[in-house]
């Protein structure tokens, strides 16, 4: 029989605890996250994501490999969901010698899937070369052209080029181009027609990498931008023509961006946290003055990251790629657009 001690001591237990109990279960990931599945691990390494949603189907891109980098064989495998659940392989591109990498996927006018991929060449174990190359798919999206070389202007290329992300609008195609080893080394270009990419100006951010870019209603240009080291990535803004740049420093580093604006205005940036312990995948609202605010992390660590983003009916789709289980896989998490969430001062 329960004694009035044993009472009395449970009551005082309840109200230490409870607390603590109830902040778990409505934490930020439990109230957003309605799901995260692993969609694909059938490489040894299965890294960097994009994601778009193409005539009702969700299409995925990935690489496959032997490891992170320094590999000779990594080749890009693009799947495809009506579900979202169950996924289908339908396409597998490579090239011997060449390692592709970082694909990126997105819509071209004429409705097709323009991926883009970065093919670094390995030399002993070292970088000599990179060539950026672009695949398109058919009207169906059920087949793809064997990757092509993308032309980029002679004012900028130097041999060791990868365009890292491309992104339409209003029937022209944007990215920007980085080089390793420069100083000021992310070129802005645009192109037409995917293939011929004409120089437009060079961003003023130092040591930027991997570039991500989006347009707002007004047509301006949103950049957000990776750097070297342990520098916090950049933020810019610009009108058209895009030749003029207003930049500030975010308060976090980045690690493969993804950038989507919102209806509302809102900027959500998927990327890599580097925690003095650890690494994981977060969510974070950014603004144009720099400001980084951390809203949800994701199931992840180790070797992460590298998200695409899409948003359908009030919910938010991102793939990823984590190393938080037994091996480096790709991810889809499902996640409610919550507005005392993501819209939070």
């Amino acid at each position: 029989m329960t004694t009035k001690f044993q009472k009395a001591y449970f009551q005082i237990v309840l109200l230490i605890f409870l607390p603590v109990i109830i902040s778990a279960q409505n934490s930020p990931e439990r109230e957003a996250i309605l799901s995260v599945e692993r969609i694909w691990d059938r490489a040894a390494h299965n890294a960097f994501t994009s994601l778009i949603n193409f005539n009702g189907t969700l299409y995925c891109a990935f690489r496959e490999g032997n490891g992170h980098v320094s590999d000779f064989n990594g080749s890009i495998r693009v799947i495809a969901s009506e579900d979202g659940q169950n996924w289908q392989s339908v396409a597998h591109l490579f090239e011997q010698g060449i390692d592709f990498r970082d694909p990126q996927l997105s819509i071209t006018p004429d409705n097709k899937i323009m991926l883009n991929i970065g093919g670094s060449v390995y030399v002993a174990g070292k970088l000599t070369a990179m060539s950026p190359k672009v695949s398109f798919s058919n009207t169906a999206g059920k087949s793809f052209s064997k990757a092509q070389n993308i032309t980029l202007d002679s004012a900028i290329k130097i041999g060791k080029d990868w365009l890292w992300k491309a992104t339409w609008h209003k029937g022209k195609v944007y990215a920007g181009v980085y080089q390793p080893g420069k100083e000021k080394s992310v070129h802005l270009v645009v192109s037409e027609d995917g293939i011929d990419y004409k120089f437009i100006t060079t961003f003023d951010v130092i040591e930027g990498n991997e570039t991500t870019l989006r347009f707002t209603k007004n047509d301006e240009m949103i950049a957000v931008v990776r750097r070297g080291g342990k520098h916090n990535g950049a933020i810019g803004i610009s009108a058209p023509p895009y030749k003029n740049w207003k930049w500030n420093a975010l308060e976090q580093r980045l690690g493969g961006p993804d950038l989507i604006l919102l209806e509302n205005d809102v900027m959500l940036c998927a990327t890599r946290e580097y925690l003095p312990s650890k690494e994981q995948t977060i969510i974070a609202k950014v603004e144009l003055n720099g400001k980084t605010t951390k809203l949800l992390t994701l199931p992840s660590a180790g070797d992460c990251s590298y998200p695409g983003f899409l948003m359908q009916d009030k919910t938010l789709l991102m793939s990823y790629y984590s190393t938080h289980e037994e091996k480096t896989a790709i991810y889809l998490a499902k996640i409610a657009y919550l507005p005392e969430i993501f819209e939070k001062k």
